[in-house]
């Protein structure tokens, strides 16, 4: 009843004499005093024997703004579903264009995909969508290294002004973010050490279990899934972006290769700072081990330190820097390739930077069974 009592127009259906359902407005039809009423047209509509078209009477029409709009939207889509025709030379000219330009919005109304029914045809469908994500990030991977090549080689262009701006950003802008994750997992993996080992009297092998789960595994890994979920998701929204906008349309038109312009001092800067990070995660990781086995287990700093030391081989501290060097560019691949997939929407998007952080650290967790079987027959 509140709603009734904003509307200070009126609206009149009726039908005419050949068989027209004719809605008649009058007054004013602003957000302000109310929008017409699609139900009633829907109710019209729905009485036999079917109109032949549905037309519109605006002679006594008062203000109007956007709401009308959405009105004469939403009787056409009622009208459609009714398969009854919109006669749109009732309207006037100005509320044409307008209508004409609203349905030029893309993603109005959301396709219906059906489902099929059997089992096997979904997961045939699964597999196939696989199969086509796995060739898109070789064939991605492949143009990449191409590009690569081309800056080998000194002809791949970008401005080293953004590069820069690119390794700051992938360094020492993710510092903050890494030294707590690493300086908390190094104290959480000693402390669960510290309690399972104080019961057989070896509390100072905590020191070996956090260096070398650290410096070996969890440093170069949880590095890689916080630069996923703050870079490669950054690297997903900006090209995304830079898509919506058609900046990369226009790099194409200029003669410029997105792929070298965009994606490969990207990869570069990612690729160099992930290094760095590790062994800068792997110092917290320790450090953080050493606040228990120092303040909890009483051990003294030079003999937790002195173990930690004995416990890490150089081959650990290379195969973990290593492995960052790789996890960087599996996020940074992922973060460019969604980037470079992402829809003309603004949600499309969000979609492109959650899928980038999804598939980087689906990779690196990948990446990191593959390196541990390869380490196993190595022997390292």
């Amino acid at each position: 009843m509140a709603e009734a009592a904003r509307i200070s127009g009126d609206i009149q259906i009726e039908r005419s004499r050949d068989g027209a359902l004719v809605v008649r407005l009058t007054g004013a039809w602003t957000l302000d005093t109310g929008v017409p009423p699609s139900a009633e047209v829907a109710r019209a509509l729905a009485t036999s024997p079917s109109p032949t078209r549905l037309a519109f009477d605006f002679q006594g029409l008062g203000p109007w703004d956007s709401g009308l709009i959405s009105f004469v939207l939403r009787a056409g889509e009622l009208a459609a579903d009714r398969r009854v025709p919109l006669d749109e030379a009732t309207l006037p000219e100005g509320l044409r264009r307008l209508l004409a330009l609203a349905r030029r919005v893309p993603g109005a109304r959301p396709r219906q995909v059906e489902r099929p029914s059997s089992w096997l045809a979904r997961v045939g469908l699964v597999a196939l969508d696989g199969w086509g994500e796995t060739r898109a990030m070789l064939g991605f991977l492949g143009e990449a290294t191409l590009a690569f090549g081309r800056l080998v080689r000194g002809q791949a262009r970008f401005r080293a002004r953004d590069f820069w701006l690119l390794v700051q950003q992938a360094g020492a802008d993710a510092l903050p973010i890494v030294t707590l994750i690493s300086f908390l997992v190094g104290t959480i993996f000693a402390f669960v050490g510290a309690v399972q080992l104080e019961r057989f009297g070896a509390t100072i092998y905590v020191a070996d279990l956090v260096g070398i789960a650290i410096v070996r595994e969890m440093g170069a890994v949880m590095t890689a899934i916080v630069m996923a979920g703050r870079t490669g998701a950054a690297y997903a929204a900006q090209l995304g972006t830079m898509k919506v906008t058609q900046e990369i349309d226009a790099l194409t038109t200029m003669g410029f290769s997105a792929l070298d312009f965009l994606v490969l001092p990207r990869m570069l800067a990612l690729c160099l700072m992930m290094p760095l990070l590790c062994l800068y995660a792997d110092a917290l990781g320790v450090l953080g081990g050493s606040l228990i086995g120092i303040g909890m287990l009483h051990l003294p700093p030079a003999t937790y330190f002195n173990q930690t030391f004995n416990a890490v081989a150089l081959s650990d501290l290379g195969g973990g820097v290593l492995k960052a060097s790789v996890y960087g560019v599996l996020v940074a691949i992922a973060g460019c390739l969604r980037g470079l997939q992402s829809g003309s929407s603004s949600s499309a998007v969000g979609d492109a930077a959650t899928s980038a952080v999804v598939t980087g650290i689906v990779a690196i967790i990948v990446a990191c069974g593959i390196f541990a079987v390869v380490f196993y027959i190595l022997g390292i």
